[in-house]
């Protein structure tokens, strides 16, 4: 593996500080609610999210902004737009911020602050690493914390999580080789029962996680 590659793994491990813990993406409403019990539903729904919601959508906008002149900072304002609500606004701006300050302090190079799909695209642009690969370990990142917090909070033992990611993979690769030749007009969101969830967690009121 090259070094370009494993710097990348180094930036999308849980030990990179962007506070990603703290986040479960309406996952926890849904859990509360039932909808989400055992490791098949859990399954189902992240599977969903990756091809019909936040994760097509972040893969579409990753594909852009590695490419060579892009304008990151209208894809940004495009990310932002289509956040649907105060929170899960919140997640992608906070994650980003903290992804971009920590890798500022570690190169000495301050950044701008970034929604995270976006922070880590234009900071993978200059490893020159395959924008599908890129993708789909970002994906792959994100579903992962997910699944944590499902094993966590359903409750899953510790092997059905790592199924249930297994499980994944192979959406993840299609939805990374998909984005990364699709135009802007191909971004669509479908997983309106997610995004409703995200709503009312913004009104839980025990909660756990910041969305």
């Amino acid at each position: 593996m090259s070094p370009a590659a494993l710097t990348l793994v180094q930036w999308l491990s849980p030990a990179f500080p962007t506070g990603a813990f703290a986040y479960s993406h309406g996952l926890e409403q849904v859990i509360a609610d039932g909808c989400v019990h055992d490791a098949d539903s859990l399954r189902d729904w992240l599977a969903d999210v990756v091809q019909f919601g936040t994760g097509w959508q972040d893969a579409v906008l990753m594909a852009h902004a590695l490419r060579d002149g892009a304008d990151t900072d209208a894809l940004d304002a495009l990310c932002t737009a289509l956040q649907p609500c105060a929170e899960r606004l919140q997640e992608a701006r906070e994650q980003g911020a903290s992804f971009t300050r920590t890798l500022g302090t570690m190169t000495g190079t301050p950044r701008p602050a970034r929604a995270l799909p976006l922070a880590v695209a234009e900071a993978a642009r200059p490893l020159d690493l395959p924008a599908a690969d890129v993708i789909a370990l970002y994906l792959q990142a994100f579903s992962s914390n997910l699944v944590t917090m499902g094993v966590k909070h359903i409750p899953l033992g510790q092997t059905a999580g790592q199924k249930v990611l297994a499980d994944l993979l192979a959406i993840i690769i299609s939805v990374a080789s998909r984005a990364e030749t699709a135009e802007l007009d191909a971004l669509a969101n479908s997983c309106l029962a997610a995004d409703l969830a995200a709503m009312r967690h913004e009104t839980k009121e025990t909660r756990l996680y910041r969305t």
